[in-house]
């Protein structure tokens, strides 16, 4: 049996759970007041969320939903959507893509959770072969010959060679 692995990824605690089928499945921990991934879209996957304490604020398809203990939501591919903690307890919500795949993501631009300030660096920018990812952009670029299959509104990768001409733009 593998183990499961525990990552920063935007100011989350995200544990990958290892599964036989074709879906991924994560327990994301959302501390008080934290603000989810910039609202975005899956291509061709599917993901359902999962409420198993606190609550949490849903944006999907321009409505607000708030979800709390047992309450679950479906996002087909092609939908906006994005969350947030805004109540004052912590949110612990499962999240699962199917198909599998979107591990990938989280490998890539986590920050493994014991690390020291793991917390901060996984809401900074971050190198990522080549590239960093850049907040506060509205545009995303990203390279031909990745497999990504999502895109954030506020966020885009940047090549190395120009971070240093991007670093003081807003």
């Amino acid at each position: 049996m593998k183990t499961n692995q525990s990552l920063w990824i935007l100011g989350q605690k995200v544990t990958l759970h290892i599964t036989a089928g074709d879906y991924d499945m994560a327990v994301i921990e959302t501390p008080v007041g934290a603000q989810g991934p910039p609202p975005h879209t899956h291509n061709k996957f599917k993901e359902a969320f999962l409420i198993m304490e606190g609550e949490m604020e849903f944006f999907i398809n321009g409505e607000y939903k708030t979800l709390t203990v047992g309450d679950s939501l479906d996002v087909p591919p092609g939908i906006l959507h994005t969350f947030s903690n805004k109540a004052d307890v912590p949110c612990k919500f499962v999240s699962i893509h199917s198909p599998k795949g979107f591990f990938s993501f989280f490998k890539r631009f986590g920050v493994d959770y014991r690390e020291e300030n793991a917390i901060e660096k996984s809401v900074n920018r971050r190198p990522y072969k080549g590239y960093w990812l850049r907040p506060k952009i509205l545009t995303c670029i990203f390279p031909s010959h990745e497999k990504f299959d999502f895109c954030f509104v506020e966020y885009v990768l940047v090549p190395k060679v120009l971070r240093h001409f991007l670093a003081y733009s807003t």
